[in-house]
């Protein structure tokens, strides 16, 4: 609904519409005027984006898109063909000045940048100084597409001293008003400056156009028959009548004389007009209604109307603009003949723009869009390092490892997230590969494999003691305390299962604590059983109650557990002082992420190196010994390499990460493990089994018998 004051409600003017004008300063003036009166008027060449502020023009419609629309259109012809480095100019008008100002607001939220903007001046002929020094900049800044803003009288001449100065290669886009004036494509040498893409209204349907032919030849057949009536000159008739009767006119010659698309506007104004008194007189009926009819009744329906003329559909929004989008042309020569191609089309509501690539012709040899940016696009991965105040202008810096170029900021690299990785140049950021030592993967079943070995031979050779318990060799060997050692070995065994699969806060706090208890109790059983034969053998004569307070006092099970003891302790503190807590380590490689355990301080792993020392120096003590009681060469060799691996295990975690810095406590274990089995028990079982004469009492004491010979020589 239109608002009206009551005063306006009962006012009778002399119109009740107007059509026109085709000035857009005219326009405001008449606009402003009849907007108090709410006449409604109709202009069909008057663009200004103003004029659709119903607060200060209620009144006014119009048959031509608004400048707002054609500013989209293009605007997003620039971004079409990826042109940021562009030159602005606008005629020193109302037209011109507001065109140019709405397509700067436009372009400074987007990726163009203006290298210059400048204003035509109007009334001005090629001769001009201003003209020439403005043409003069443009060649300076070096662009190669100039956006015109301007009404045809001043691109005339602005194109005319382009011409002069011989600038030849560009590409010109031209507003609605000059695209495809016949004063602009009749300037002599236009044809080699270049390019021209130009923004039209939509194509007029050529019934329309053939119509018009007849009316303009009808028309001048008429004047003619009546200069030939009052006895004047036949050949002052506007066209000559043979030629006429003969058929010989074209389509071209009425275009000549005639805008097409003008008149189709005046045409659809006129037609609105029309169909809102036709509405608001009530003709649906076949009759009209003849009461008066106020100006004010008329512009709401005028608002209203929808309907097609010419296939051209007819509305106005509620700004009083047409709902009508443009057409995208482009010149073309065919040598100095003129013509144009529509290549796309601009559709209003949403705004969308569609080019038709292979109706494209360019000047350039290539026949490929020409460029025009200030600096070239960066490489992908590439940020932009802007040099110039023009946000165009850059250079190009790679963005390094661990960042990445997001292409909604090109001018600053992001770094990834905590989880991903990146490399140098990279627009998007990977997930880091979750590492850890798997059940599945190969290396864990070469590792998972010797350790159930280990463990299967250490219930055999339980269950191989349990059988021969009563003899010799296994009462050498530490009688019911070889169970025990068994069993410390087979726990140490379990622990290295910690190591394997995602760890966890129970895997974590085991695994080495676990180990380290279990192996401190098999040493303290070793150096238990390597005391009470060095007393028996070597101290026994020399003090004698030293070995019997030693077994009054339960000597071999206080040391165990003393032993025991001190190193829980030691695991206790460490592990109070520094937690073995699952962690993600990012740091080992780039694109992968380390799933293990937090260290804790190796205090604790340096109480078995102590006792093993101890183990080392008690059995090279009894070299000299029996040799059913004699393991020196074994068991040194076991603690060896009991060493050497815990060195190398020692040395390896600061040298190796991922599922090898797992493997490698694993391995060393294995290998720990395995020595001592096979130092200590193995050649016993190998006694057991396969040379069951040395385990009987009598080659024990046979051995003892020597022993004491050799002592006593």
């Amino acid at each position: 609904e239109v608002p009206v004051l009551p005063a306006s409600r009962r006012q009778e003017p002399e119109v009740v519409a107007v059509i026109g004008p085709d000035s857009t300063q005219l326009a405001l003036t008449t606009a402003a005027v009849l907007g108090v009166f709410l006449v409604p008027e109709i202009s069909y060449e008057a663009s200004l984006e103003m004029l659709s502020q119903k607060r200060l023009y209620p009144s006014f419609l119009r048959t031509i898109p608004s400048d707002r629309q054609q500013v989209k259109a293009i605007f997003l012809l620039l971004q079409r063909f990826g042109w940021t480095w562009v030159a602005l100019l606008g005629s020193d008008n109302t037209y011109g000045r507001d065109g140019l100002d709405a397509l700067g607001r436009l372009l400074a939220a987007s990726n163009v940048c203006v290298a210059y903007r400048g204003i035509i001046p109007v009334n001005k002929d090629a001769s001009s100084l201003e003209l020439h020094n403005l043409v003069r900049i443009l060649t300076e800044v070096r662009v190669n597409v100039t956006v015109i803003f301007s009404n045809r009288q001043t691109a005339r001449s602005f194109f005319e001293v382009v011409v002069q100065r011989n600038i030849t290669g560009r590409v010109w886009v031209g507003s609605e008003d000059w695209s495809l004036a016949q004063t602009i494509w009749q300037v002599p040498g236009i044809q080699s400056i270049g390019s021209v893409i130009g923004i039209s209204f939509e194509k007029t349907e050529s019934a329309m156009l053939e119509r018009l032919e007849s009316w303009m030849m009808a028309e001048e057949s008429a004047a003619a028959e009546r200069a030939g009536s009052t006895g004047a000159d036949g050949g002052s008739a506007r066209l000559d009548c043979t030629q006429r009767r003969t058929g010989c006119h074209s389509l071209a010659t009425a275009l000549d004389v005639y805008d097409a698309h003008a008149s189709f506007n005046v045409y659809s104004a006129v037609y609105a007009v029309a169909h809102g008194l036709h509405d608001l007189l009530g003709c649906a009926s076949g009759t009209c209604s003849e009461g008066t009819v106020y100006p004010w009744q008329l512009l709401q329906k005028i608002k209203q109307v929808n309907f097609t003329l010419y296939k051209s559909r007819i509305s106005f929004d509620a700004n009083g603009d047409i709902r009508k989008g443009y057409d995208i042309v482009m010149w073309k020569w065919r040598g100095r003949s003129w013509a144009f191609d529509v290549i796309g089309r601009f559709s209003v509501n949403p705004g969308r723009l569609s080019i038709d690539q292979d109706k494209i012709l360019w000047h350039t040899k290539d026949r490929q869009a020409p460029p025009s940016v200030c600096s070239e696009p960066c490489q992908p991965g590439e940020k932009r390092l802007q040099w110039s105040r023009h946000r165009c202008c850059f250079s190009c810096v790679a963005c390094p490892a661990g960042t990445f170029l997001n292409r909604s900021d090109l001018y600053s690299c992001q770094s990834c997230g905590v989880d991903e990785w990146a490399p140098a140049r990279s627009e998007v950021c990977f997930n880091r590969t979750v590492e850890f030592l798997s059940w599945s993967e190969p290396l864990s079943w070469a590792l998972l494999t010797p350790a159930v070995l280990l463990m299967l031979l250490m219930a055999g050779l339980a269950v191989l003691f349990a059988l021969n318990a009563s003899t010799p060799v296994v009462k050498s060997a530490g009688g019911k305390m070889c169970f025990l050692m068994l069993g410390s070995l087979a726990c140490a065994c379990s622990s290295l299962f910690c190591y394997f699969g995602e760890p966890t806060q129970h895997t974590c706090l085991l695994r080495l604590p676990l180990f380290d208890i279990s192996f401190t109790i098999f040493l303290s059983c070793v150096a238990t059983r390597s005391f009470q034969i060095i007393c028996i053998f070597k101290l026994n004569q020399r003090w004698p109650a030293l070995y019997e307070a030693w077994l009054r006092r339960r000597g071999p099970v206080l040391f165990v557990v003393a032993s025991t003891a001190v190193q829980a302790v030691l695991c206790l503190v460490s592990e109070a002082a520094s937690p073995s807590v699952p962690r993600r380590d990012y740091g080992a490689r780039a694109e992968r992420v380390v799933l293990e355990c937090s260290g804790p301080g190796r205090a604790a792993a340096a109480y078995p190196l102590l006792l093993g020392a101890g183990c080392f120096a008690l059995s090279y003590a009894g070299k000299d010994l029996p040799a059913a009681y004699n393991e020196a060469k074994c068991l040194t060799c076991s603690l060896l390499l009991h060493l050497a691996c815990s060195a190398a295990v020692l040395s390896a975690q600061g040298a190796i990460r991922g599922r090898w810095a797992a493997a490698a406590p694993v391995l060393g274990g294995l290998c720990t493990l395995g020595a001592f089995l096979g130092g200590h028990f193995l050649p016993r079982a190998f006694v057991i089994l396969l040379r069951p004469r040395r385990n009987t009492p009598e080659h024990f004491q046979m051995t003892i018998q020597r022993y004491t010979r050799r002592r006593a020589a």
